[in-house]
């Protein structure tokens, strides 16, 4: 062997012998969770603020809506619960307030960028999909108990190939929620699929109190039943607004 095949041998042994360097856990990517009241006691997010001024006239634009029922929501913590059809149903939430929301999203979507970096500035609330949701919890829960408000899509994802009559299946959490930190719940309805150029009816409800659920143990089978008299309220204000609807057009015949 010569003098260079042994050097380049050497070197070879020589890093084979060196540890490898362990990978560093990646870092969570900073986000801002609670906002302090202003001196009239509202929570207000600047930056939502900003982001409504710039695409409210967009939404309606492109996907015009009409607002039905409980359309301005007080000051204090309430939790919005809301079927799922596309990207822009966050706005309709916004539209019944000028405090800011925290939306409870998927984990997946704090990671895309532009996207993820607004959604970690207003505060949005990552949810796993795989069951580990006990920090989603716990954050929504502290925002409860700031007195702001939190909304959520408990189906979980849009809704793109249903019949438009039927919900898709509800993830439990809501009521948890609610009873919890003893929270009103603002039920609201997309009431037909949103379409470019045409017309979506959206229904709030008053707020729903679960004081039934107050001060109790309860098990687990007592949140699944406050859960479906969540889901069954939206089916409700649906077949409420349908009949209003259909009322209407009868007299004007």
């Amino acid at each position: 062997m010569g003098e260079k095949d042994a050097l380049s041998a050497g070197a070879e042994s020589s890093r084979a012998e060196k540890p490898q360097k362990a990978e560093k856990p990646k870092k969570e990517k900073k986000r801002k969770l609670l906002f302090p009241a202003n001196k009239k006691g509202k929570h207000v997010m600047h930056l939502m603020n900003f982001l409504r001024f710039l695409f409210y006239p967009v939404h309606f634009l492109i996907y015009p809506y009409k607002l039905y029922g409980h359309k301005k929501v007080g000051l204090g913590p309430y939790v919005y619960l809301g079927n799922h059809y596309c990207i822009w149903d966050v706005f309709y939430p916004a539209r019944t307030t000028g405090e800011g929301i925290h939306y409870i999203m998927k984990e997946s979507l704090m990671h895309v960028p532009v996207l993820g970096y607004f959604a970690r500035r207003v505060g949005a609330i990552p949810a796993m999909r795989d069951g580990k949701d006990m920090r989603t919890v716990m954050d929504a829960m502290k925002v409860l108990k700031n007195g702001e408000k939190v909304s959520m899509f408990p189906e979980g994802t849009r809704n793109k190939e249903g019949d438009g009559e039927t919900f898709l299946p509800f993830h439990g959490g809501a009521a948890f929620l609610a009873i919890k930190t003893k929270t009103p719940v603002i039920p609201f309805v997309i009431c037909n699929k949103p379409r470019v150029f045409h017309v979506t009816h959206v229904v709030f409800g008053e707020p729903v109190e679960l004081t039934e659920y107050y001060g109790r143990k309860l098990a687990q089978s007592d949140y699944d039943e406050a859960d479906e008299k969540l889901k069954n309220r939206l089916y409700e204000l649906r077949a409420q607004h349908r009949a209003m609807l259909a009322a209407k057009k009868k007299k004007r015949k």
